[in-house]
């Protein structure tokens, strides 16, 4: 069996990934920047970078597949250029050095920020018109640029499949991702009240299955959302209530408080160079419901996914079982 190559597997959907692909008995190769750490895993290491193509030609050398799941994934950066070179021009690097050897298929990591939701605030999904004057912030500019170039290289010929998860939650959330640190502030009780925001959650072991389903059964250049639960910022801090034990908070934050509260953050953490509390991307990021629907997946990638209060269940286990609160 060919190696198969994961990006991204130091973090918290490649890490999930290729751990089910080592229990289906994938040999599994992570490309690995020189300092980060692969925890709980034995995996075939190659140090490299996104930036580096020589390191990537190394990584994608005489691999089956590749699952490319390694993004910077920052709502806040004191310079914002880093976000493109590694999330477009990383993304081409590593899918030209696929091309170059004769990978058969690629599977490359989204976000469901890409997708398009109704103006009238209705639910999106892979056929709703976006373009990346919707995209707010640097992240999400950056992730539909690279959507862009998978598909530029889906029209040339290399067998890509784009899937676009939504909000992930569970164990293994190492740094954490702003989902997973929206859980642990409400475990410290740092979250006094909710502004009128949603979500769609979905299961990480879930999200890592649906990159295989996409693998077997995606159509190249082609989009698939893998997301569960549709649910507002409160209905998710209840949930966690009734997991942990604490009170949910019971004061709505209007729009335009929360902006400010971004807007004074994000000043002083450019002075500073500290990460702002509130990034005032997040904020805007927040002003409309992420809500989406998964139908495609179902239909065409036979995706499942199980219930999110398992994962919420299984996060705050982790996360206080690791000493993040």
């Amino acid at each position: 069996m060919k190696p198969t190559l994961v990006t991204g597997a130091s973090g918290f959907l490649g890490w999930h990934i290729a751990r089910l692909l080592l229990e289906r008995g994938h040999q599994v190769r992570a490309l690995c920047r020189e300092h980060s750490v692969i925890r709980e895993l034995e995996v075939e290491r190659v140090t490299g970078d996104l930036r580096d193509r020589a390191s990537l030609d190394r990584a994608t050398a005489g691999c089956g597949l590749v699952f490319h799941a390694a993004a910077d994934y920052r709502l806040w950066a004191k310079h914002p250029e880093a976000l493109y070179q590694t999330n477009v021009e990383g993304t081409r690097n590593l899918l030209e050095a696929a091309a170059a050897a004769g990978v058969e298929r690629v599977v490359y990591t989204s976000t469901v920020g890409c997708i398009g939701i109704p103006r009238n605030g209705g639910v999106g999904d892979e056929t709703t018109p976006v373009s990346i004057s919707d995209m707010e912030g640097h992240y999400k500019r950056s992730k539909w640029l690279a959507e862009q170039v998978a598909l530029e290289k889906a029209s040339e010929g290399l067998p890509v499949v784009i899937v676009n998860p939504t909000a992930p939650v569970g164990d293994h959330d190492w740094r954490p991702t702003p989902t997973g640190k929206t859980i642990v502030d409400f475990l410290r009780g740092r979250i006094p009240a909710f502004i009128d925001t949603g979500l769609n959650l979905v299961d990480a072991r879930d999200i890592a299955l649906g990159h295989l389903f996409a693998a077997e059964h995606g159509r190249s250049g082609d989009r698939y959302i893998l997301g569960c639960e549709n649910l507002t910022l409160e209905q998710i801090l209840e949930r966690l209530a009734l997991i942990s034990g604490r009170k949910p908070p019971t004061t709505r934050l209007p729009y335009a408080v929360a902006y400010l509260s971004g807007l004074v953050s994000t000043g002083w953490a450019g002075v500073t160079g500290i990460e702002p509390l509130a990034p005032l991307e997040g904020v805007r990021m927040a002003r409309k419901k992420m809500w989406v629907r998964q139908d495609k997946s179902f239909r065409e990638l036979g995706f499942e996914p199980g219930p999110v209060d398992e994962a919420l269940k299984r996060a705050v286990h982790w996360f206080q079982s690791n000493g993040y609160c």
